[in-house]
């Protein structure tokens, strides 16, 4: 049933937002140099690599210096990709890899590696569903760029502070999975995005 959910409304999304995307796309060839999207390996279900898909809002090559995005104004930022950050834009390609299937539209916020490999066997119960475009996290830390933008040890904070708190409300969100939760974090993330 789940499956059937996200592949009418991934196909219905991609198809509504062709114009826009084309037109989102142009803009951030004319903004800087390189590709439209930003494509980074993530884990997924069962502790699977796949590709994730965004819109390129950072200079090519910026995860070289550092996975954490630190405030809005961060310094590998382009001019368009931080409208397109502060709005959510550039989550909107991963409709694609909902239609192929590494992810869904709600569940759990997929993760690098890196972080993953921290994972305690509670946390590591998150891998059990596929993630998602959002969840409960994504709602409560809509700012997070803000938050560590303030840290004086970003990765710091998002290890022993935000992560653990995020895999706790995923962990709330596998307990109390079902299409009606899965509506209510769209309707409170599309809330917040216009908000």
């Amino acid at each position: 049933m789940k499956r059937l959910f996200d592949i009418f409304f991934s196909l219905i999304g991609l198809i509504i937002l062709f114009i826009p995307f084309l037109i989102i796309s142009l803009i951030i060839m004319l903004d800087s140099k390189g590709g439209v999207f930003y494509r980074q390996v993530r884990v997924g279900k069962d502790g699977k690599d796949f590709r994730l898909f965004k819109f390129r809002s950072m200079r090519t090559d910026s995860d070289k210096a550092g996975l954490l995005t630190v405030g809005g104004r961060d310094s590998r930022i382009t001019r368009s990709g931080y409208y397109i950050r502060k709005y959510k834009i550039d989550e909107l390609p991963q409709l694609i890899n909902v239609l192929t299937g590494d992810m869904s539209l709600v569940g759990p916020r997929p993760e690098v590696r890196r972080y993953v490999d921290m994972y305690n066997a509670q946390q590591k119960q998150v891998l059990s569903v596929k993630p998602g475009i959002t969840d409960f996290a994504s709602i409560e830390y809509s700012n997070e760029n803000e938050i560590l933008g303030k840290a004086s040890d970003p990765e710091k904070v998002y290890i022993e502070e935000i992560m653990p708190h995020k895999l706790d409300l995923n962990l709330k969100y596998i307990r109390q999975q079902g299409i009606l939760t899965d509506f209510k974090i769209i309707f409170k993330t599309i809330f917040k995005i216009v908000r």
